[in-house]
């Protein structure tokens, strides 16, 4: 079911109803004509923007659907679940293409490469997966954390992915090779979240000890620590130019930081 209140003003425009637990995780497909959810009740699903009806259920995980992305065509969405598995489904049928299974924990993120032809997966295993798209195959398991693996991404070329863990270290590994390239030590506590910059030359990380830190690849070295948070910081993201960004903790605020030659915050939201 949904609820319509349509309006220019900045008004709820849809409610969609229809999961029986709690959603865990939300995303637009690119054309931004679609939404998917994901949820403790087991299930995804997928709804229309312009008129709120579901379109279709994906049902087939056995435990809570944590992590859902559409790939950049818009046909295929990705679901990672706490049942230790990953799922492919038609965004048309609703019907699960393949299961990627593999992992002996559960699923904290699973993420597609930006063309397509890769999923990445992270793990409370300790472990990174990546998985070929079409054929569903695992093409390596990436290791070197001593602690569960929080959050995973690629970077904009889909040819480096970060992994983050409670281990308080992050790690950027080439694709291609998948050899380790850069490690970053300096958090004092888990790190919850990991990020490219838009060139992928540099990494961020939000940490429960309320610090982000920036990195560079190459060097492996810490260039920045911003600090201001109160509590830990759960999330972290750049802006598409690369000269800003914006992190949120369990201090009830949000933090915008530029990037000058001080580090200095440029506001608190």
């Amino acid at each position: 079911a949904v609820v319509s209140t349509q309006s220019t003003g900045g008004k709820c425009y849809h409610t969609f109803k229809g999961h029986t637990a709690e959603i865990v995780c939300v995303t637009f497909n690119s054309s931004s004509t679609l939404v998917a959810t994901g949820s403790m009740d087991t299930m995804g699903k997928i709804w229309d923007v312009e008129t709120g009806v579901e379109m279709a259920s994906l049902q087939g995980h056995n435990a809570e659907i944590i992590s859902i992305q559409f790939n950049s065509l818009g046909d295929k969405v990705v679901t990672g679940s706490f049942d230790n598995t990953v799922a492919i489904w038609d965004v048309e049928t609703g019907h699960k293409i393949s299961s990627l299974i593999g992992h002996r924990g559960e699923i904290s993120n699973a993420v597609i490469s930006y063309d397509d032809t890769l999923i990445g997966t992270g793990s409370m295993d300790k472990s990174c997966k990546v998985w070929d798209c079409r054929s569903g195959q695992c093409l390596e398991t990436l290791y070197g954390h001593t602690d569960e693996v929080l959050d995973i991404s690629f970077d904009h070329r889909g040819k480096q992915l970060l992994s983050v863990s409670a281990d308080a270290t992050a790690r950027v590994f080439d694709v291609g090779t998948y050899k380790c390239l850069a490690t970053f030590v300096g958090h004092e506590r888990e790190i919850s979240k990991g990020t490219f910059n838009p060139s992928g030359k540099r990494v961020a990380t939000a940490s429960s000890d309320k610090s982000v830190r920036i990195w560079d690849i190459n060097s492996g070295k810490c260039l920045q620590t911003l600090e201001g948070h109160t509590d830990e910081v759960f999330s972290c993201q750049f802006n598409y130019a690369g000269d800003m960004l914006i992190s949120g903790s369990k201090d009830n605020t949000c933090r915008l930081w530029k990037d000058t030659n001080s580090g200095k915050l440029a506001g608190a939201l």
